[in-house]
């Protein structure tokens, strides 16, 4: 749930607050630090993933404080110092932070968060910005394949139950909102967030009446302006379509009531779908939706439509709650910078594997877009004080193999990191979801088709600009 409801200052790995402790008995807890979160790999091989879950970072970072109880906690570890455990007691945050916002597309190897304060502090919040982040932005990414999947047709989060726990299921369905669905079976949910709440009946329902018949007319009866009636639990085409249809003449007509729709959750959705609209449409049902449901995914959808499936909407639940099929986003959070005598040292962190070599210094991340379609060209990540000149032509290379160019000219750069906390101080301005939900549609958008495709996404390529690049290869010679 948001961080106002329980004190998550010790969530926390015991490491961060070791560090901390020594940070502080050797004198550094004034060093000032930067750090940055940043991910390595799309899940799922995609070609994007998609930043969420700022709001809760927010509520996290103005609400640290160590309890009495917190303090003694501590000190029955029996290795932290008094003074350590008196500054705890005292606790200020005081760092500068910035983020991509929420429903902005991402790629790896830029940074998506930046830290600047003193090191207590800014190593201290490492496990709470990564897995408000990483989790959110992992259910926001993949919800976005699935409703692309889609094409056009509403999905809905029905994975509560399948969840990781309370948070999951509904920090989960706000991300899945962002990433495109129409709404959500968690009802605290919408209590919470404003998503709407959907769902009609289980199994249970049709099962405790004498007949499927007697089921569904009780159902139209009491919800005759939504009436969707699951049609599965015996045989579709024989039972319950048929059952289904009956109601819709002897109760919805004559009380001036269309049907809104049928479910089906198991068989063969295409093949049942087909049919199931023939003989609706037969019936003078064509205004009735057929929603499936039943462990999708996006491939699923996809090979349901591309067979011809008849399908109005679909109720995603555990394999979009979970991103079943790659469930870790893996963000990591690295120092890159220190202050010596007020001026920024960077530091970088070596690698026999190139991914994992760091990006050294106080940065700041550019999006150039195409001015005569708007779409994006590239990432640039530079020095936090560079400029990008937009009347200017700008050469991009890869930073990897440096002689892979290109002069873009006609553009236009677009400053993507935006602070957050200024000195401790939150200075985030919170939208309304339906914003940011359109506001991510809109950026995704932006990308142009190739980097939208489910298999061999064309890369979209994260540059350096050519002062950092200078930086970061001056200390891998040094080192």
């Amino acid at each position: 749930m948001d961080n106002h409801f329980v004190n998550l200052t010790m969530l926390t790995d015991f490491y961060e607050i070791t560090m901390a402790n020594g940070y502080f008995e050797y004198g550094m807890d004034n060093q000032i630090g930067y750090f940055d979160m940043f991910f390595r790999k799309v899940p799922d091989d995609g070609g994007f993933a998609i930043m969420v879950g700022v709001k809760q970072l927010c509520d996290y970072l103005k609400n640290i404080s160590f309890s009495e109880e917190n303090i003694e906690f501590l000190r029955s570890k029996k290795c932290f110092s008094e003074d350590f455990l008196n500054y705890l007691k005292n606790f200020s945050f005081s760092c500068d932070v910035w983020v991509v916002p929420e429903g902005t597309p991402i790629f790896p190897q830029e940074p998506i968060v930046v830290v600047k304060g003193p090191m207590i502090q800014a190593q201290f919040i490492e496990t709470m910005i990564l897995l408000t982040i990483n989790h959110q932005s992992l259910i926001a990414t993949k919800t976005n394949r699935i409703v692309r999947a889609a094409e056009g047709r509403p999905v809905f989060e029905f994975g509560s139950r399948r969840a990781q726990g309370p948070d999951a299921a509904i920090l989960g369905a706000r991300a899945a909102y962002i990433g495109g669905c129409a709404g959500t079976a968690c009802t605290i949910a919408e209590e919470m967030y404003g998503i709407k709440a959907v769902g009609t009946m289980a199994h249970s329902w049709v099962q405790a009446f004498d007949s499927e018949y007697d089921a569904f007319k009780a159902y139209a009866k009491l919800y005759p302006d939504n009436c969707i009636l699951l049609i599965d639990t015996y045989n579709v085409l024989k039972s319950g379509l048929p059952n289904a249809i009956k109601v819709f003449n002897e109760v919805l007509v004559p009380m001036g009531y269309r049907p809104k729709g049928v479910r089906i959750d198991s068989g063969d959705i295409t093949y049942l779908s087909k049919k199931a609209r023939k003989i609706l449409d037969e019936a003078g049902f064509s205004d009735c939706g057929i929603l499936a449901s039943n462990s999708l995914d996006e491939y699923i959808i996809r090979d349901t439509l591309r067979q011809g499936a008849k399908i109005s909407s679909f109720g995603v639940g555990e394999r979009l709650i979970t991103s079943k099929s790659e469930p870790v986003f893996g963000g990591v959070y690295k120092l890159v910078a220190v202050e010596k005598n007020g001026e920024v040292v960077p530091k970088i962190k070596k690698s026999e594997n190139v991914a994992k070599i760091t990006t050294p210094g106080f940065k700041t991340l550019y999006r150039l877009f195409d001015k005569e379609n708007n779409k994006a060209i590239a990432d640039v990540v530079t020095l936090f004080d560079e400029v990008i000149d937009e009347e200017k032509p700008y050469t991009i290379f890869d930073p990897e193999h440096t002689w892979k160019k290109k002069t873009v000219t006609d553009f236009y750069a677009k400053k993507l990191l935006v602070q957050i906390f200024d000195k401790g101080k939150c200075v985030y301005e919170d939208k309304p979801l339906n914003e940011i939900k359109s506001y991510c549609k809109e950026q995704i958008d932006s990308l142009w088709d190739e980097v939208l495709r489910f298999e061999n996404p064309h890369k979209y390529y994260v540059d350096l600009s050519e002062k950092l690049w200078n930086v970061k290869h001056k200390l891998l010679e040094e080192n």
